[in-house]
């Protein structure tokens, strides 16, 4: 088939020509089959991850597990995950993306599983038992981002990669909101209205939310399986990709000591990972005791309505925003440069963070639904550095050859922050827990905990932006 698809002769970046990408007859149509099929694939792997935040209380209150105890099931799943995406990444880039994706699939699907069977037990090491099955699902958790790293980064070229990752960013966050739809629904029970009757399933135990994500993921990799493809050649396409990767060979094995020097002698590669360090605290601060902040603080739990708004609508709608926003505006006003956008990102984030410590403090007057509104300004740009630091940065970085060992070692970084944060943030919460207005989660260790990585993520991507400006560097 005729490349339809060839730089501009020169390689001139800065022409108006280059900004049009042209691709053969049918192309567009079969990526969107791939990408959606991935997305989902990814989503799936989410509702797996972050089903234990959900019921965050449930493992303190009914297990009797402390702030300390919950936080360090999580910490080693993120540890073990970041281990993951480094040593899988190598493995990704001679398996394929499909392949290691399935992989992860399949492994998650059973240890979730295993987790919510174990916790159910009386096994007098529980907390242990559970700390090393989360952790095992974190390390196979670890084949999906660089696989879906490597098949995308072959799929698009640099100046669509920022654009595709906030649409997947989208498809990602599917993931969160069908398990924070799904946890509400089986504490409570729901109806579903038929024509001439009506299907009613009651309430279960809170054990149950690592049973139901399992089935979706099945069900879903299977799909994957039958219509994805690793590289348009393997759907009958070539395309030749930006000029420094255009002699890329797709059936090509390359060394794995070649893969691990040219992404490790990279200093942006760690830049960035030192950013996207940043972002995994954050992130994971989040994420993983808003349940328990909105609980014990302002009383809103699993089954309010404004708990419902929050998780299921309000947070995935806007980190969609974020993502879908920061990855246009890279590719379009950045020319596919990160740096400048990811800084704003960050800084952004300092600010909801300061006002949420000095709400915390009584600088002004709190509600629930203030507090909702800052941490869904932390929380929308944690996102959105996600999309474009982990995914389009990564791909740029990588290439078609390398993207799975890139995105491994960038994300793994994002799960050192995680670790330390699961680590960190427990043992003060416990260490300064307090009981006057709010219960036992203090607040303001919280939130001050996020902010010295928001000021660092600021200064990074600032510095590589500053570094960089004027230049067309891959990544930056």
């Amino acid at each position: 088939m005729a490349d339809a698809n060839a730089a501009t002769p020169g390689g001139g970046r800065g022409d108006d020509d280059e900004l049009i990408i042209h691709h053969p007859p049918g192309y567009r149509l079969r990526r969107v089959q791939n990408w959606m099929l991935l997305g989902l694939t990814y989503a799936s792997y989410y509702a797996c991850r972050y089903n234990l935040g959900i019921v965050a209380p449930q493992i303190k209150s009914v297990l009797g597990f402390s702030n300390s105890q919950y936080s360090a099931i999580q910490a080693g799943r993120n540890g073990a995950y970041a281990i993951g995406q480094i040593v899988n990444g190598l493995f990704t880039d001679r398996l394929g993306g499909k392949q290691a994706m399935t992989i992860g699939a399949i492994g998650t699907i059973i240890l979730n599983i295993l987790f919510g069977l174990t916790a159910w037990s009386n096994i007098g090491w529980l907390f242990f038992a559970l700390l090393i099955i989360r952790a095992a699902d974190g390390y196979v958790q670890a084949f999906g981002a660089p696989g879906m790293v490597k098949i995308n980064t072959a799929w698009f070229r640099r100046r669509e990669r920022g654009s595709f990752a906030g649409i997947f960013g989208i498809m990602i966050n599917l993931g969160q909101t069908a398990v924070a739809q799904i946890g509400p629904l089986l504490v409570t029970g729901f109806a579903v209205p038929l024509i001439f009757f009506t299907i009613t399933v009651p309430a279960v135990d809170w054990r149950f939310i690592f049973f139901v994500p399992p089935v979706l993921v099945t069900i879903i990799v299977i799909l994957m399986n039958v219509g994805v493809k690793n590289h348009p050649e393997e759907a009958g396409y070539r395309i030749v990709h930006d000029e420094e990767h255009a002699d890329d060979d797709p059936h090509e094995r390359i060394h794995v000591a070649e893969v691990f020097w040219k992404i490790a002698s990279n200093p942006v590669v760690w830049i960035v990972a030192g950013a996207y360090f940043c972002t995994g605290f954050v992130r994971s601060a989040i994420f993983e005791w808003y349940t328990i902040y909105l609980d014990e603080v302002w009383n809103v739990g699993l089954q309010t309505d404004l708990f419902w708004w929050f998780a299921v609508i309000l947070l995935p709608m806007l980190a969609s925003a974020g993502s879908l926003g920061s990855g246009i505006i890279s590719d379009k006003l950045f020319r596919g440069r990160r740096s400048a956008v990811a800084a704003v990102l960050y800084f952004i984030q300092v600010l909801f963070i300061l006002a949420a410590i000095a709400m915390s403090l009584g600088s002004f007057h709190a509600t629930a639904i203030v507090s909702v509104v800052l941490i869904l300004g932390i929380h929308t740009g944690c996102n959105a550095t996600h999309s474009i630091l982990g995914t389009a940065a990564a791909m740029d970085l990588g290439g078609r050859k390398m993207a799975g060992f890139s995105a491994g070692v960038i994300d793994s970084f994002q799960y050192f922050g995680a670790m330390l944060q699961g680590f960190g943030v427990g043992k003060l919460l416990d260490h300064y827990e307090r009981s006057a207005s709010g219960g036992g989660f203090n607040s303001t260790v919280w939130f001050l905990s996020m902010l010295p990585f928001g000021i660092l993520g600021t200064g990074l991507m600032g510095y590589l932006w500053y570094k960089n400006r004027g230049k067309d560097t891959a990544g930056a």
